[in-house]
């Protein structure tokens, strides 16, 4: 009867919202991390809105319709092999979906990372030893390290959060990424790239704030193989649609690994 049910329901159609802007990319404080993060001019967000009551059963569903839109054909951005910006363009024949796990309104799941000898009081990033890459830090371990001390003391549930993601994109950066000594600027720019990407609500009932938004990981194919975020993977090259079911618009956050620009393009 699902299948019945399914056949039934109208496709999404997507509308660019060009105007809409997000605050992080309009903050000169983010703007000069990203720069150091090598992530400058390869990370952007955009927004779309969209025709038809949108409900989380049917997120497959939207990320198909929103890859085979003409209007997000013709309008949604990716990086080419150059480095260049330019549009999707593409007749996408299949599209990878997963939903990301979107719960947290605070910040406390980084505390095991101010507990465990990760950061000094100060904030600052313990540095460590480690066999490949020089100049490593405890916080990199952490995230990175399966068979560290530390790596379990973050639950697996908690690593799958967006907010969790965002922030983990952060601290891994772009190609000629500099880490930073302390740990506050990857916080601070995680939570305010999450408040951009993610709607939340007052339960009328128990008044405590909820997220609402679907977040989804997506990934799209064309005839010759993976198209986007890029035709190469890889754990920094990422697009996430983040629904918001109320107002009816989808906010792309998209980054893909590489030489970040070295100066503020105006």
């Amino acid at each position: 009867m699902a299948e019945e049910k399914l056949s039934f329901e109208q496709a999404f159609t997507f509308n660019l919202l060009s105007k809409k802007t997000s605050t992080f990319q309009q903050d000169p404080k983010i703007t000069r991390l990203l720069m150091k993060w090598s992530m400058l001019g390869r990370i952007t967000t955009q927004a779309f809105n969209f025709d038809q009551p949108f409900q989380p059963y049917r997120w497959n569903d939207f990320a198909w319709n929103f890859f085979q839109d003409p209007c997000v054909k013709y309008n949604l951005k990716v990086l080419d092999n150059s480095g260049s910006w330019t549009l999707l363009g593409r007749d996408v024949t299949h599209v990878n979906a997963e939903v990301v796990p979107c719960t947290k309104v605070s910040v406390e799941m980084f505390d095991p990372i101010y507990s465990n000898d990760i950061v000094h009081p100060s904030g600052h990033i313990v540095k460590c030893y480690h066999e490949i890459h020089p100049n490593f830090d405890e916080l990199r371990m952490i995230l990175l390290e399966e068979d560290s001390d530390n790596y379990h003391k973050i639950s697996a549930d908690d690593r799958q959060e967006f907010l969790f993601r965002v922030f983990k994109h952060m601290v891994l950066g772009g190609e000629l990424c500099q880490y930073e000594d302390v740990i506050h600027p990857y916080i601070d720019s995680a939570k305010i790239i999450y408040k951009d990407m993610v709607s939340v609500q007052k339960d009328p009932g128990t008044k405590e704030i909820r997220v609402v938004s679907t977040v989804l990981k997506v990934s799209a194919y064309d005839m010759s193989g993976l198209c986007y975020p890029a035709a190469v993977e890889n754990e920094q090259t990422f697009a996430y649609l983040c629904i918001d079911p109320f107002k009816r618009h989808v906010y792309v956050l998209y980054h893909s690994f590489g030489i970040g620009d070295f100066s503020e393009k105006h």
